[in-house]
Parts: structure tokens; C-alpha cells; sequence
């Protein structure tokens, strides 16, 4: 495989984010170097619908290819968006107020809106269940205590995203919800047997699944009672990502690492190895939303990678391919020339 192709394959699966509001040459040039195709932002990469129109297409016109553009938008506090959206109350609230119907509807709109600024995924919902004493970094993004409540209001949620061309992400699997330590900061364990698991945490994501959510994000969490050595986090885990995600619960999307940079991973190497354990657990889709520069290191280590066998280039096509798929599903991107389809 000749070394451009290969680069473009893996710029198929890195998800990057800007430092700014402004596609200055310096940042094009540093974004051209990743060959990254999807863009994650953020509030400081928007202070209103028109700049935010011309920061896309400025990049897009320089680097030559369409971005797929991802934001967290759960409501509540996590909205990127200061202008150009509605406010929905956190999930919390909604789950103790609101019925699916009106969770679907919720959906709907937020999908209009969000595709009217040009975006194509929604990092949402959250389809962690709450524990009471957990930290607080769920909280009131989380539908509620109850799994069969989150269950049916996620999947409300999902159809409303996706029936107006927005895709949806559930997240974070394999669940979230009893945390005792926000994983922005540090690497937290959840000591939860498989019985809770299957009982409690997992049966939003099967409820998701079942809506036919588009993707699934994973968590930064560390489970040693399902199988997994301490210390190991799921984000590194084929154990859950690839044989419990892909293979038994059929998940035949693109998967997701949460932020690579994130705290919880700051003791794990660098952000170039973390994309290759999360590479090689099963993730299609590898995050990196802050270091244009770490994502470039990234492209490097993952093409040595791929060049020396490490890591499987059947698998990178299988990966480019459930990536391109949801790409074109995306009714936004299904008439536009679309660089994944390389083959």
C-alpha cells in the first residue's frame, strides 16, 4: 500500500479539534499534516452561525475535502453552541419530566439545528445510568437511576437525531454512571461485577443498539471485575471493546474513544502508543481535541504501525469502510465526494 493512501486511510480515523475560532494558514497547515477527516468542536471554535460557517468552509476549501463535523450537544450544560440552538434542560431533568415522544421530538429539532450550522454528529446522548454518590462528572447528563428510563429515552433521542440526518453517539461505554472519579482528571476504576453490569449499565447501550444508533463512544474507566487486569482502562480493552461491543452485542458501527487527552490516559504513554492500544482493542474512531501536533505524532506512530504489522491494515479497511458508511448515510454528505471511499 503506497504511503499517501495509507495516511488518508488513517486521517479517515482521527478526530481532531482547532485551537481557535479562526482557519489562520498556520492552523490549515497543521490540520493538512494529520490528514485528519473529522472535526471536533468546541465553544472556543464558535461565536456565531456566519463565523462558524466560513471557519468550515475555509477549511474545507484549503485542505480539499469534506470534514465530517462532530459536537457534544446533550443540553443541560454541555452545549457548544451559544447561538443558532435551542436549549434543552440537562438529561436529568428531561428523564424525570418528559416522555419519549417528547424526547424524540427533542431530537428532532436539535438535529435540524445542528445540521442548519453543518454539523453531522451529535456525541450524544449520554446512556450511562446514574448511581447515587457517583462523581458528579455524569450527574445530570445522565437520564436517570433507572436503566429501563434511560433505555427508552435514549432510543427516543436516537430515532429523533437520526430521522433528520444527524448521527447520534451513545456513550460511554461500557458505562459511566457509577464513577467515582471524573476521568478528565484521573484514571478511575468501576469494581462492578458482570451481573451489574448486565443488569444496570449495559442494557442502554443494547437499547441503543437496537434503535440503530450510528456510533458508540467508549470510556475512559478501568472495570477489573469483567475480566480485565487493574489498571487496564476500557479504551484499551479488545476484551470489551472488540469480543463484548462488536462481536456479542453486534455493534457493527464505527466506535469511539473518548478524548484522547484526557487525564485518565496521562499515565498511560503517550497520545501516539494510546492510539495504538485503542487501535488495536477495536476503536474505528480515535479522538485527539486539543494537540493538532500530538495528532500529527499520532499519524506516524499508527502508519509505522500498520507498515511493520503491528496492527492489522484488514482491520484499518474494515474500519475506513464502517466510517464511510456512516458517512453516506448522512444525507448532507451522500451527494459530495466523500476522500474515505480511496479503494
Amino acid at each position: 500500500m503506497g504511503a499517501h493512501k495509507l495516511d488518508t486511510m488513517i486521517g479517515a480515523r482521527l478526530a481532531v479539534g482547532l485551537p481557535g475560532a479562526e482557519a489562520t494558514d498556520e492552523v490549515i497547515e497543521r490540520l493538512r499534516a494529520t490528514h485528519a477527516q473529522s472535526l471536533v468542536v468546541f465553544s472556543r471554535n464558535f461565536t456565531s452561525p456566519e463565523q462558524f460557517a466560513r471557519l468550515l468552509r475555509r477549511l474545507e476549501e484549503s485542505l480539499q475535502r469534506r470534514l465530517l463535523v462532530m459536537v457534544d450537544h446533550e443540553g443541560g450544560r454541555i452545549v457548544r453552541f451559544g447561538r443558532g440552538v435551542t436549549r434543552f434542560p440537562d438529561a436529568m431533568t428531561v428523564g424525570a419530566t418528559q416522555p419519549p415522544e417528547a424526547v424524540e421530538r427533542q431530537g428532532q429539532v436539535e438535529a435540524e439545528e445542528l445540521r442548519a450550522l453543518g454539523v453531522h454528529v451529535n456525541l450524544a446522548p449520554c446512556v450511562d445510568v446514574f448511581v447515587d454518590g457517583a462523581d458528579p462528572v455524569i450527574g445530570d447528563r445522565s437520564y436517570g437511576r433507572d436503566p429501563a428510563r434511560v433505555s427508552a429515552l435514549a432510543a427516543a433521542r436516537i430515532r429523533g437525531l437520526q430521522s433528520r440526518g444527524v448521527a447520534a453517539c451513545a456513550k460511554h461505554f461500557p458505562g459511566l454512571g457509577a464513577v467515582q472519579r471524573d476521568p478528565h482528571h484521573a484514571l478511575p476504576t468501576i469494581s462492578l461485577d458482570w451481573a451489574a453490569m448486565r443488569a444496570i449499565h449495559l442494557p442502554p447501550f443494547e437499547a441503543a443498539i437496537k434503535a440503530g444508533v450510528a456510533m458508540v463512544m467508549s470510556s475512559h474507566v478501568c472495570y477489573p471485575l469483567l475480566g480485565d487486569p487493574p489498571g487496564l482502562p476500557a479504551t484499551f480493552s479488545r476484551h470489551l471493546i472488540h469480543r463484548l461491543l462488536r462481536e456479542t452485542m453486534r455493534f457493527s458501527g464505527p466506535i469511539l474513544t473518548d478524548d484522547l487527552e484526557m487525564g485518565a490516559l496521562r499515565g498511560c504513554g503517550t497520545i501516539a502508543e494510546a492510539c495504538i492500544r485503542a487501535t488495536d482493542a477495536g476503536h474505528d474512531v480515535l479522538l485527539i481535541c486539543s494537540d493538532l501536533s500530538a495528532a500529527r505524532e499520532a499519524l506516524a506512530a499508527l502508519r509505522n504501525a500498520y507498515q511493520s504489522g503491528r496492527l492489522s491494515l484488514a482491520e484499518l479497511e474494515a474500519s475506513v469502510q464502517r466510517i464511510s458508511s456512516t458517512r453516506q448515510k448522512n444525507s448532507r454528505l451522500t451527494s459530495l465526494k466523500d476522500e474515505t471511499n480511496i479503494w
